[in-house]
C-alpha cells in the first residue's frame, strides 16, 4: 500500500519535517522521494509494508541527538532500524513518520584484548565484530542466524540469541554498557565496562525494548576466547516425543551444551537438498549437540552426552570428526530460513519460549493444528533453552491463506503461554505478537509497562506502535483496526 495516499500524510508536513532535518544532517542523509523510501518500508517481516514519510541516516551520536529533538519538537514518530532483518516488524514504518537508520554508525572504535572487550557503534555487523577480533583468540558469543547482515544495536533492540546462546547467553548477557539518545536528545550510558553499575539495572531494561526508550548509538561488548575444540553430535530419533524428552534428559544428567538445537523430519527433509548438510531424512527428528572447550573436556562431554541421547532412544548418532563436517552439520540449521523459500512461495516464523519438559507437549500441539489449518509447519528449536521457530509455509496468492497462517501463529503463542512459557523468545514483539500480549498479561501488568515508556519517552513518539498493545487493543480482543488496507493503532498519548 502506497502510504503517500494515507489520510495522516500530507505533501505540506513532509516538506515541513524534510527543510527541518536538512538542516541538520549532510547531504544524502534525508530521503523522501518514494523510490528512496521503498526498500525501508518493512524489515524481515515482509508481509507488513508501510511507506515512510521521511528517512534520516545520522552519521554521528550529534546527529541522531539533533534529529531527535527535531522530531520531538515537531512531533514526529519515529521508528530507529537496524539493518532490517528484524522478523516481528518492529522496524515497520508509520506513514506519517520517520525511519531513523543507523547503518552509517558502523565503526568499531576500540578492542581490548586485555579486557575482552570491543566498543562498536550500532551498525557493525554482529559477525563483523568476531572477524575483527579473531587475531586476538576472540570473537563475540551470540550468533543469530542473520549475524552475517544483523547489526549490534538491533542485536540489542531485540535481545537476539542465536545457537550457542545456551552456553553463552543472549545479547543481555553479553553487553556491558550502551550509549543511548533520549527522545529530548540527551546522551545516556547505561551500565559499566566494571563488573556492576551503580543504581538499578537499566541496562538490561533497555536492552530488548525495541527502540521504544531510546536509540542506540554505541555498545561495549563482552569478547570470550575462542575455544581449542569444538564438535557437534547429530542424533537421530524416530519420534518427536523422545527428541524432545532428551533435550530434557540432557540438561537433567547436569550438562550445558555450547548448543542444542531440534530439527523435525520436515524441516530436515526441506534443508538437506538445499546445503547438504548430511541431515537424516528419514528421522523424525534431530538433535544438534555440541560441546565447545579444551580437547580433553570436548571427548568426555561428547561421550556423556552420547550416552545420554542412546539411553534416551536416539537410532542413530554421528559426532563431526573435523571443523569442516561441523560446520556442515550447523549449515542446515543456520540456512533452515532460506531453505524454506525453496518448497513454499511463503513462510511466517513464529517465536515462542517453553519449558523444556514441554518440547514434545508443543510439538504434538503444533502437529494438531497443521492438521485443523491445513498448513505444513517446520519446526526448528534452539531446544537447549526451550526457543522455538516454528516456519508456517503458505502460499499469499491464495485467498485468505496468510490470515489462516496468523491464526495458525497466534495458537502456538497461545499454546506457549498455556504451558509456561512465553510468547517471545528473541524475535522481539514488534506489531506481528502485540495482539498476543494480551494473552499473555494483565491489565496491570500493561498499566507497568506504559508506565517505563512513559519515563522514557512521555510524548510517545519513540516506536510508539510497537510492543506495548494498547489497553483498547486488549478490550477488542485483540483485533487490529484496518483502514485503506492499512494497519492503524490507537492513540497512545492518552495512557
Amino acid at each position: 500500500m502506497n502510504a503517500r495516499s494515507d489520510p495522516e500524510f500530507t505533501p505540506a508536513r513532509q516538506s515541513e519535517v524534510v527543510a527541518a532535518l536538512r538542516a541538520l544532517l549532510p547531504e544524502g542523509g534525508v530521503l523522501f522521494n518514494e523510490e528512496d523510501t521503498r526498500p525501508y518500508e518493512c524489515d524481515g517481516l515482509a508481509a507488513f509494508r508501510q511507506l515512510p514519510m521521511v528517512v534520516v541516516l545520522p552519521q554521528t551520536e550529534a546527529h541522531v541527538a539533533a534529529v531527535l529533538r527535531c522530531c520531538r519538537d515537531l512531533k514526529v514518530r519515529i521508528v530507529p532500524r537496524g539493518a532490517g532483518t528484524g522478523l516481528s516488524g518492529g522496524a515497520m514504518p508509520i506513514a506519517d513518520g520517520v525511519v531513523l537508520s543507523t547503518a552509517r554508525l558502523n565503526k568499531i572504535i576500540k578492542v581490548d584484548a586485555f579486557a575482552r572487550t570491543a566498543v562498536v557503534q550500532p551498525g557493525v555487523r554482529n559477525l563483523a565484530i568476531s572477524e575483527a577480533v579473531a587475531q586476538h583468540g576472540l570473537y563475540y558469543a551470540p550468533d543469530p542466524s542473520s549475524q552475517i547482515a544483523c547489526t549490534i544495536g538491533g542485536n540489542v533492540a531485540e535481545n537476539s540469541g542465536g545457537v550457542h546462546c545456551l552456553k553463552y547467553g543472549l545479547t543481555v548477557h553479553n553487553v556491558l554498557r550502551v550509549r543511548m539518545v533520549t527522545i529530548d536528545g540527551d546522551v545516556v550510558e547505561l551500565g559499566s565496562e566494571a563488573l556492576d553499575a551503580p543504581g538499578l539495572d537499566l541496562l538490561a531494561l533497555f536492552i530488548g525494548s525495541e527502540g521504544m526508550l531510546g536509540v542506540v548509538t554505541e555498545v561495549t561488548v563482552k569478547l570470550v576466547p575462542k575455544p581449542r575444540l569444538a564438535r557437534v553430535i547429530m542424533a537421530s530419533f524416530d519420534d518427536v516425543v523422545k527428541g524432545g524428552n532428551a533435550v530434557a534428559s540432557v540438561i537433567a544428567a547436569g550438562i550445558i551444551p555450547a548448543g542444542l538445537e531440534m530439527m523435525d523430519k520436515t524441516s530436515s527433509r526441506m534443508v538437506e537438498p538445499f546445503v547438504k548438510a548430511g541431515y537424516d531424512i528419514d528421522a523424525e527428528a534431530i538433535l544438534l549437540c555440541e560441546s565447545d572447550g579444551m580437547p580433553e573436556e570436548v571427548e568426555e562431554e561428547i561421550a556423556r552426552m552420547t550416552e545420554v541421547l542412546r539411553e534416551s532412544g536416539a537410532t542413530a548418532i554421528a559426532v563431526s570428526q573435523d571443523e569442516a563436517e561441523r560446520l556442515r552439520f550447523w549449515s542446515g540449521r543456520k540456512n533452515a530460513f532460506p531453505a524454506a523459500g525453496r518448497i513454499s512461495p511463503d513462510y511466517y516464523c513464529m517465536d515462542g519460549t517453553i519449558p523444556r519438559k514441554h518440547l514434545a507437549t508443543v510439538l504434538l500441539g503444533i502437529a494438531a493444528m497443521e492438521i485443523k489449518y491445513d498448513m505444513r509447519c517446520a519446526n526448528v528449536f534452539h531446544a537447549g533453552d526451550g526457543n522455538l521457530h516454528p516456519l508456517i509455509l503458505f502460499d499469499a496468492n491464495q485467498p485468505g491463506e496468510f490470515d489462516r497462517a496468523e491464526q495458525f501463529g497466534a495458537e502456538i503463542l497461545e499454546l506457549c503461554v498455556q504451558v509456561g512459557g512465553t510468547i517471545t523468545g528473541e524475535h522481539g514483539v514488534g506489531i506481528e505478537k502485540i495482539n498476543s500480549m494480551c494473552v499473555q498479561f494483565s491489565r496491570a501488568e500493561l498499566d507497568a509497562f506504559f508506565a517505563v515508556k512513559r519515563a522514557f519517552d512521555t510524548a510517545f513518539l519513540l516506536n510508539p506502535d510497537k510492543a506495548i498493545p494498547t489497553l483498547q487493543r486488549c478490550a477488542e480482543n485483540g483485533k487490529m483496526h484496518v483502514r485503506n488496507g492499512q494497519l492503524k493503532f490507537a492513540d497512545l498519548s492518552r495512557f
